[in-house]
């Protein structure tokens, strides 16, 4: 399935059911009355997070998404049928904007519903008009009119951890020998070409979702290789791995690799060149010189980079970096959690009668 990860759409909620202005004509009723019904309402704009989506892909080829109207009233105080509400299915971690200010509407996290627009209110029919000085009113409602507007959809991937590193660095092998993901592996660039999932079983944690994205090169923020496009895929994530190749083998030495990467992460967002990180140096069963890794790993860690050595192939160090991870994700839900108590809304007040 080809991944797509930012479409425009034009919506529209139902347009509300006009009253009827209707009068009751029965025989041998010799005085009757108005009896028009009110029209039902407009159909709802509703997106639900769905969790076994992972492109916008059956948008891009459906723009136009309509709710249904409402029916207008009738005769002997018939209700107009209510419009059927329109359910947009998107995957989790959408982003949904006014196309044309970039006001963000809803961010789609859970797996729930959402109502975006409310479709329009039926109009009165004009039984409901009578009273003892109007006893047979010659009007009725019209029913208001759904809300229309275009679209932006991006999506932006929930996983806890992103890989960064440049093509090569063997993001993918290192993603499939932890997973059950299964990314194209070959030997050159860019074999990775969207962002790829995998989850992670741990023994005392939740299981950890990695994504990898593309590899990033110089010049990425200004649309070289593949450009920024994908880095918003990580701009959730709670951590990041920078991936190193120190084989001997890639084109520019790690220490290279590393200051072009923070700078890139730096370029495209401050918030994400924050972010808690690890270093992850790979293709360690491939290093014929130790003393320059050794060197580069000693530089590494005077700059409080948590390092380690890894090799997908042979797993070395592979259990070390994940009993890390979950350690560190612990320590980011527990953190996350105290924030949440401290800055809650439903703290009793301090005069309430529980706090005697």
């Amino acid at each position: 399935m080809k991944f797509v990860d930012s479409v425009k759409i034009h919506v529209r909620s139902g347009n509300g059911g006009s009253g009827c202005t209707s009068f009751r004509r029965e025989k041998f009723i010799p005085n009757g009355g108005p009896d028009g019904g009110d029209g039902g309402n407009g159909g709802d704009i509703i997106f639900v997070g769905d969790n076994r989506k992972n492109t916008l892909l059956d948008l891009k080829f459906q723009q136009h998404q309509y709710a249904e109207h409402g029916i207008r009233g009738g005769g002997s105080e018939k209700h107009g049928r209510n419009g059927k509400n329109l359910y947009i299915n998107v995957p989790l971690g959408t982003i949904i904007k006014d196309l044309e200010t970039g006001e963000v509407f809803l961010e789609i996290i859970s797996i729930k519903e959402y109502t975006l627009f409310a479709g329009g209110r039926g109009g009165k029919g004009n039984s409901r008009f009578k009273s003892s000085r109007k006893r047979a009113p010659q009007f009725h409602q019209k029913g208001e009119s759904g809300i229309e507007c275009w679209l932006q959809l991006d999506l932006k991937v929930m996983a806890d951890v992103g890989l960064v590193g440049f093509p090569n660095s063997g993001k993918s092998t290192f993603i499939s020998t932890i997973s059950k993901a299964r990314p194209k592996i070959a030997d050159y660039p860019f074999t990775t070409l969207v962002p790829q999932l995998g989850v992670v079983e741990t023994k005392n944690f939740n299981p950890i979702v990695i994504a990898d994205i593309p590899g990033i090169i110089e010049g990425a923020h200004l649309g070289k290789g593949l450009g920024d496009r994908f880095l918003r895929h990580i701009e959730r994530t709670k951590c990041l791995i920078l991936m190193l190749d120190v084989s001997g083998f890639s084109e520019k030495p790690p220490i290279e690799e590393y200051s072009t990467l923070i700078k890139e992460l730096e370029l495209y967002s401050k918030k994400l060149a924050n972010k808690t990180r690890l270093i992850a140096l790979t293709k360690i069963d491939s290093v014929n010189d130790f003393e320059e890794l050794e060197n580069f790993q000693l530089f590494l860690e005077s700059k409080k980079e948590n390092v380690f050595c890894i090799s997908s192939l042979s797993r070395k160090g592979i259990s070390e970096l994940i009993n890390f991870l979950e350690l560190l994700l612990k320590k980011e839900c527990l953190s996350e959690s105290e924030d949440i108590i401290e800055n809650n809304e439903f703290l009793l007040p301090q005069n309430s009668i529980w706090n005697d």
